[in-house]
């Protein structure tokens, strides 16, 4: 039963649409989205404090050349990755460089955890083979890599709420964590919040129950399970909206709940042109 739950297919095309957002993204990230990590390059080695993963694999300090390169052999893969050519090639070859390049960014005192999702996005995605937009036919492969990046996503918001309790105790709960972000990254949006007495502080509490009632999101079916992405696509727009934070990578990771399979690329009519 739990092989049948993990390896429920999906159509092929929900892949291909995943490749094109997942590998189009990566350009969209280094230099717009997080571009503190390519300045890195002239930051002191002395300041670089290897992740756990860099120890282990003993990866050698970033120094500018190695970034640089690093750079552009990332953007480059990508983009060729985004063409659906040499799917497991150049998809490993993504995952891999991606892997490093988070490794540098993440490696002088900020780790961003909307990472994980997406990195689990990239390693599954080229176990999957070819694919292309608008294929209807099921596949257990394609079942597979949706399944590991909905738990990893759900993983993301379910670990959020231990975080908050392992770091902030039950206090977090009825603390005043919106009320300072509120009042250091509010918006007009927002701003408003922190002259009603226990708002914010209801929406502590109702963070909470959504995060450990994410599982919930593994168990879902068809458009019930639509409905829950796009339930928390608008909670994260809420937060951009308020505070201006916004999860890109963990989006793009969360895009493969949904239905993909359903987009087709427009084709040129063969129809001769009216004279």
């Amino acid at each position: 039963m739990i092989e049948r739950w993990c390896f429920a297919p999906v159509a092929l095309g929900r892949i291909a649409v995943l490749r094109t957002l997942a590998y189009l993204f990566v350009p969209l990230d280094v230099f717009l989205i997080t571009p503190w990590a390519l300045a890195h390059r002239d930051v002191p080695p002395a300041l670089y404090q290897p992740l756990r993963v860099a120890r282990v694999l003993d990866l050698p300090s970033p120094t500018h050349a190695l970034i640089v390169v690093l750079c552009v052999a990332l953007v480059g893969t990508a983009l060729a990755a985004a063409t659906g050519r040499a799917p497991r090639v150049l998809g490993t070859l993504v995952a891999v460089l991606y892997l490093a390049w988070m490794l540098v960014a993440m490696s002088y005192g900020k780790v961003d955890h909307d990472r994980v999702s997406y990195l689990v996005l990239l390693a599954v995605l080229p176990t999957v083979g070819p694919a292309r937009w608008g294929d209807r036919t099921l596949s257990a492969r394609a079942g597979w890599a949706v399944k590991a990046t909905a738990i990893a996503v759900v993983c993301t918001y379910f670990l959020a709420s231990w975080a908050k309790f392992r770091f902030g105790g039950i206090d977090w709960l009825t603390g005043a964590t919106y009320t300072k972000a509120v009042l250091r990254r509010g918006t007009i949006f927002s701003d408003w919040t922190v002259h009603v007495p226990y708002l914010l502080v209801l929406a502590q509490i109702g963070t909470i129950v959504f995060e450990l009632g994410s599982p919930v999101l593994l168990f879902l079916r068809g458009r019930w399970l639509t409905y829950g992405v796009l339930f928390l696509f608008g909670f994260h727009a809420m937060v951009y909206a308020g505070l201006t934070i916004a999860f890109w990578p963990h989006l793009v990771a969360l895009a493969a709940l949904l239905p993909l399979e359903n987009l087709r690329v427009p084709r040129r009519s063969r129809e001769p042109a009216p004279t």
